[in-house]
């Protein structure tokens, strides 16, 4: 297998490259590159070792700059982001493709494409993960896509927040958190328990600067909680 996607990449890149080249591409150039692109994609997240998913990554990385955005990119980074957690490999019973880092930067890259699909795969791989490296890129993405009409994120950040704050109380964790739930509150607040995280921030065990940016976002929500409301009322006043 990987003979087989190391030679389908050495064959396909400078396709992808000639064809990028190209001034102007006709829509069956496009969607041949696009094609190729995603089908390298999906193999090489698939791929056993870590590098390869590393390479896979990048890949995505230039796809989604370039505007392809779509659901077989999705998959791929869902795929890689539940990597070792739900997609377990093992070798005499040992696990051996728990990667932390391609978790984490699939949990990026879901950010960037900042699509509902993307969203939903975000909230699994919190509700699965246990590795705070994994889950500070998860929240911070949640907050970069910003798309919270049914207040799941907002549920999910506050769940996962209690259970680190129970048991392994984590600033960066923290940190993402209250940042997330400023940007998921621009269209009003939707969750009571993101304020109690907030005070609990602000007064819990963590180190001052974290405390002091919970005092600032709760500042903060309380402005946009007022100016959100000053506009519902002026839209009701027109109608």
């Amino acid at each position: 297998m990987k003979r087989f996607i190391l030679l389908l990449v050495i064959v396909s890149i400078p396709v992808i490259f000639a064809l990028g080249q190209a001034s102007e591409m006709s829509i069956e150039e496009s969607y041949l590159q696009e094609s190729i692109e995603n089908m390298i994609i999906r193999e090489q997240s698939r791929a056993e070792s870590r590098e390869m998913k590393m390479i896979a990554l990048s890949y995505i990385g230039d796809a989604i700059e370039r505007g392809n955005r779509g659901d077989e990119v999705r998959q791929a980074l869902e795929y890689m982001g539940l990597e070792g957690i739900l997609n377990r490999g093992r070798e005499n019973g040992r696990l051996v493709n728990n990667y932390p880092d391609v978790r984490r930067e699939s949990a990026r890259y879901l950010g960037l494409m900042g699509t509902p699909e993307a969203k939903d795969a975000l909230l699994r791989i919190i509700y699965y993960d246990n590795e705070p490296m994994v889950l500070q890129e998860a929240i911070k993405s949640l907050g970069d896509i910003g798309i919270d009409d049914d207040g799941r994120a907002m549920t999910t950040i506050a769940w996962i927040f209690q259970k680190f704050d129970n048991t392994n109380p984590d600033n960066l964790l923290a940190l993402s958190a209250i940042e997330a739930f400023e940007k998921l509150s621009v269209k009003g607040m939707k969750d009571t328990n993101a304020i109690q995280i907030l005070i609990r921030i602000a007064e819990g065990p963590y180190i001052r600067p974290v405390q002091d940016r919970a005092r600032q976002a709760l500042v903060n929500l309380r402005r946009i909680q007022a100016e959100h409301q000053q506009t519902q009322q002026q839209e009701a006043q027109r109608r």
